[in-house]
């Protein structure tokens, strides 16, 4: 009786060590989807892929001319904000082109290095863009991306999502997927080992 007991207890831990496996596999495919499609295609997208060195040759706010915050958007809390123009010297060309912060900055606003997110105290973003072209002032030289096909020929500060981005975003569901398969592995190495046990 206490035989029949046991067995049983040890198929039922066996059930659920098999359905966390698989449900660890499940969760870790379904990761992989959302992450292709949705941070894949913008790093795929991106063509500011080679880092090189910009040297600052001006940083200028325009006071008098506000930008929208998004071109043709009707949302109500955009607001208008000081437009900063940072333009700097390409050392791998020699040219003179214009900064922005990120690939999202020049879709959102081509006019603007820095578009601030949504806030209602626009005397901060004032404040905030000051202190972001004082610092490209007082920094003059510091890496930066632009494109070696010539497709763009302005460049970017930092990449939304640079290699190292894309494979953290891959290791956690690497990781639950590996998991998964370890715990799936030892459960059938574990049945296998209790039918020879019973068959000997």
């Amino acid at each position: 009786m206490l035989g029949k007991k046991l067995v049983t207890a040890q198929k039922r831990g066996e059930t659920r060590a098999l359905c966390l496996g698989l449900g660890m596999v499940t969760c870790s495919m379904m990761m992989y989807f959302f992450i292709g499609i949705t941070v894949v295609p913008f790093y795929t997208k991106s063509v500011w892929t080679t880092e090189t060195v910009c040297k600052v040759l001006k940083a200028n706010i325009k006071d008098k001319v506000l930008c929208p915050n998004s071109e043709g958007s009707e949302d109500e809390d955009i607001f208008p904000y000081p437009c900063l123009q940072v333009w700097v010297n390409l050392t791998a060309s020699g040219q003179e082109v214009m900064l922005y912060q990120t690939e999202d900055t020049l879709e959102r606003n081509p006019k603007c290095s820095y578009v601030p997110g949504k806030s209602e105290n626009s005397k901060e973003v004032k404040a905030r863009i000051e202190t972001i072209a004082s610092n490209f002032k007082k920094y003059q030289t510091f890496p930066c991306y632009y494109d070696p096909g010539g497709t763009q020929t302005n460049v970017i500060l930092s990449r939304l999502y640079p290699p190292k981005g894309l494979l953290f975003a891959f290791l956690w569901p690497t990781l639950m997927f590996t998991g998964g398969c370890l715990i799936i592995v030892l459960v059938k190495i574990s049945q296998y080992v209790s039918v020879l046990s019973a068959w000997q």
